[in-house]
């Protein structure tokens, strides 16, 4: 029997759906020639996205223990990507070469986002191996596209192009190896909206990029609270009552 899990909600969706999208804006910085705003949001959506999460906490003096299984736990190494990310993003404002290591910390930041999902054994739609790329090229799409909210040059116009394609190439693969009709509709707003409509307004660049941006957050929030299901329990061997 499987149930669909209640440990976390739209508070924790939050955490992979802002966070995902300002690492993905912090490393999209790197193509605009005053990314100054860009790094100041995407600063702001990482924060927001773990003050949300920590909101989830029922004893919130117990956030401190993330930081304790650095070897055993993405999520401690989530949050040490993150105390990175800040001090690097701030000077970054001040100092243009500190924004490629901004970056670089963003991009593991993000990577570990998609690995807790792996971690996440008993959850068949975030255990397989396809969330990793699906969270990665989701993230980096959605940072694309929110930079062209803002700026918008060749360079970062072919990014954005090559990274709603990897995220549609990305969803195929993840579906076709987890079926679940609750990411269904998600699904079909990710192909259209954020790929086919996305790309057909790639000359109006704001509207290209709030097609891929919202089109990816509503994939992450139905991933983590509608897809969420349990496996149940599994009895192979089941127990014989002796006595007769």
């Amino acid at each position: 029997m499987n149930w669909l899990q209640r440990h976390w909600d739209a508070r924790a969706a939050a955490n992979f759906m802002l966070g995902g999208a300002g690492s993905g804006l912090m490393v999209a910085a790197l193509l605009v020639a005053d990314p100054s705003i860009l790094i100041i949001i995407s600063l702001v959506l990482v924060a927001s996205g773990l003050t949300a999460v920590w909101l989830e906490i029922g004893r919130k003096l117990r956030a401190v223990h993330v930081f304790f299984n650095p070897f055993t736990s993405w999520m401690t190494r989530e949050s040490f990507a993150a105390l990175l990310l800040f001090p690097l993003g701030v000077g970054a404002l001040y100092l243009p070469s500190a924004l490629p290591f901004a970056a670089a910390a963003a991009a593991v930041f993000l990577y570990c986002q998609a690995r807790i999902l792996l971690a996440s054994k008993g959850i068949p739609a975030w255990r397989a191996p396809e969330v990793v790329p699906l969270i990665l090229s989701t993230g980096f799409a959605e940072g694309a596209g929110m930079a062209l909210l803002f700026a918008s040059n060749n360079v970062l116009l072919g990014v954005f192009v090559v990274a709603v394609l990897g995220r549609a190439a990305a969803w195929w693969r993840y579906r076709g190896a987890v079926r679940t009709s609750a990411l269904e509709p998600a699904g079909r707003v990710l192909v259209w909206i954020g790929t086919v409509a996305a790309l057909a307004l790639v000359f109006a660049p704001p509207l290209a990029g709030l097609a891929a941006l919202a089109a990816g957050l509503w994939l992450k929030f139905a991933l983590v609270t509608r897809a969420s299901f349990n496996q149940g329990f599994s009895l192979p061997h089941l127990p014989v009552r002796g006595g007769r």
